[in-house]
């Protein structure tokens, strides 16, 4: 994995998430990305490109294709191997998090320390 990867945003986890269906254009990425948080992240178009250009110079996203619609250049982005084993890896990082709070308690430590 590309050096670096650890490190994964809100939005470049959405990112990464909606490529998993399928390579998509930018404005198809921010749609898929409000539609995945139930609207809770927005990014901007700067902010969109920004986490892009972040994740293609970390290997884990890649340019698919470029195509011109009604005059104007539009890139497609496809997740690589790499890419679908970070946000894979980050998933499972966000699911053990949760159920730290999540999971139920029977006494004992745990329950202590949250009373």
């Amino acid at each position: 994995m590309a050096r670096g990867t650890s490190e994964v945003s809100e939005p470049m986890f959405f990112v990464l998430t909606a490529l998993l269906g399928g390579p998509l254009h930018g404005h198809a990425i921010s749609k898929s990305i409000q539609d995945l948080s139930g609207g809770r992240v927005r990014p901007s178009v700067g902010t969109l490109y920004g986490i892009l250009e972040r994740l293609h110079e970390r290997g884990v996203i890649v340019v698919d294709r470029e195509e011109t619609v009604n005059g104007r250049n539009r890139r497609y982005f496809r997740i690589t191997d790499d890419g679908q084993a970070l946000v894979e890896a980050e998933a499972r990082r966000m699911q053990q998090a949760a159920s730290l709070v999540l999971r139920p308690t029977t006494g004992g430590a745990h329950a202590t320390a949250l009373a």
